[in-house]
C-alpha cells in the first residue's frame, strides 16, 4: 500500500482562512494529509491554491484557522515547524550564478544539514533525477526542468516530512514532467507527504487524493476515482474534424450542459447519453457537421470540475 497508515496524520488544517481587503481568498479549509500520501489542490487561477500554499508552508500568516505539521501548530511555533516542511514556490529562487552543488549546499547550510549527510542525500536525489551528469553546471544554464529538478532536490536536501509543491511542472515538458513524477512517486514510498497544487487537471488524476478548489472553497475532495464517479450526467466524445463547429452545435441542443475540446474532438456533458446520442448525431448530419464517432467515455477530473462549475452558475447567478 502506497500510503503509510498512521494514527495520526503529517498535516492537519482546522478552519484556514484568508482575506484580502473584502475578497476572501481562501474561505473556511479543512483537511488532513497521511504520511505517504500526495494530495492535490486543483482549481482555475485565483481559486486559492497559492495563498494556501503560503500559509501551510507558514510564510503567510492566516486570518483564522490552524496548520498542525506532525503536531506543530505553524503560526506558534514556526522554527519547529520549519524543520518538518519545504515548500517549492512557483518560481524556486535558485541562485542563477552558482552551480548546482552550490546551490544544494546554500540550501543544506540554511537547514543546518551536516556536510555528510546533505552530501549523502543530495547524491541519490540527483542520481533520481538524472541531474548527476549536471552538478558543475551553473544554475543558469539548466532547462526548465532542470531547474525544477534541482529546485526539488534543494527542498528536499534536508528530508522534510511535508513537502508543498506549488504548480511544480508548469511550462515544463512533457518528458521532465514525467521524470518529476517518478521522483515524488520514490518520495511518497519513503512516507513523505505532499500536498501539490496544480492546472494540469491530467496531472491531478496522479495524486492520490484531490481537493477541487473554487473561489477559496473546497467543493469537493475524494480519490479520482470516486469523485469521477460522484459526475451527473455522462460524457459523450465526438471525435471529429471541426471540434469547435460541433461544440457550438451541442451546446443549442436539448440536455447538453457544456463542451470541452479535448484533442481531435469534444467530450459533451449530457444529461442521458441513450437519448442524447441520437439527437446529437441527427443535428450534426442535419448542419453537415460531419462526426467520425459519437461514444460514451468515462469522465475524467477535468469533465467533473466543469461539469461541478456548470452546476453552481446558475446559483450564483440568482
Amino acid at each position: 500500500m502506497n500510503r503509510a497508515e498512521s494514527a495520526s496524520p503529517a498535516l492537519s488544517v482546522r478552519a484556514l482562512a484568508r482575506r484580502f481587503g473584502a475578497t476572501s481568498a481562501v474561505a473556511g479549509l479543512d483537511f488532513d494529509v497521511a504520511p505517504g500520501e500526495i494530495f492535490g489542490l486543483v482549481g482555475p487561477d485565483g481559486a486559492g491554491k497559492t495563498t494556501t500554499m503560503r500559509m501551510l508552508a507558514g510564510v503567510m500568516r492566516p486570518d483564522a484557522g490552524q496548520v498542525l505539521l506532525d503536531g506543530v501548530d505553524v503560526v506558534a511555533e514556526p522554527e519547529q515547524a520549519r524543520q518538518r516542511v519545504s515548500y517549492m514556490p512557483q518560481r524556486f529562487a535558485l541562485y542563477e550564478d552558482l552551480t548546482v552543488d552550490e546551490n544544494i549546499r546554500f540550501f543544506a547550510d540554511l537547514f543546518e544539514v551536516p556536510g555528510p549527510l546533505w552530501r549523502t542525500r543530495a547524491a541519490e536525489l540527483l542520481a533520481a533525477s538524472g541531474m548527476t551528469p549536471f552538478r558543475r553546471r551553473l544554475a543558469a544554464q539548466l532547462s526548465g526542468g532542470m531547474k525544477q529538478k534541482l529546485g526539488l532536490t534543494c527542498a528536499l536536501v534536508h528530508a522534510p516530512r511535508v513537502l508543498l509543491l506549488d504548480e511544480p511542472t508548469t511550462g515544463v515538458d512533457p518528458v521532465s514532467r514525467r521524470e518529476f513524477w517518478q521522483i515524488l512517486y520514490r518520495l511518497r514510498a519513503e512516507g513523505v507527504a505532499m500536498v501539490i497544487s496544480t492546472a494540469y487537471l491530467d496531472e491531478a488524476e496522479r495524486c492520490d487524493r484531490l481537493a477541487l478548489l473554487n473561489e477559496g472553497r473546497i467543493l469537493h475532495a475524494d480519490t479520482p476515482a470516486r469523485l469521477k464517479a460522484q459526475m451527473p450526467g455522462a460524457i459523450l466524445r465526438v471525435t471529429c474534424a471541426q471540434p469547435r463547429a460541433v461544440a457550438e452545435l451541442a451546446l443549442s441542443c436539448d440536455g447538453v450542459a457544456g463542451a470541452l475540446a479535448a484533442g481531435d474532438g469534444v467530450n459533451l456533458h449530457v444529461d442521458d447519453p441513450a437519448v442524447r446520442r441520437p439527437q446529437l448525431a441527427a443535428a450534426l448530419a442535419g448542419s453537415g457537421i460531419r462526426a467520425d464517432d459519437i461514444v460514451q467515455v468515462e469522465p475524467s477530473v477535468e469533465d467533473l470540475f466543469v461539469a461541478l462549475l456548470e452546476r453552481k452558475a446558475p446559483a450564483a447567478a440568482t
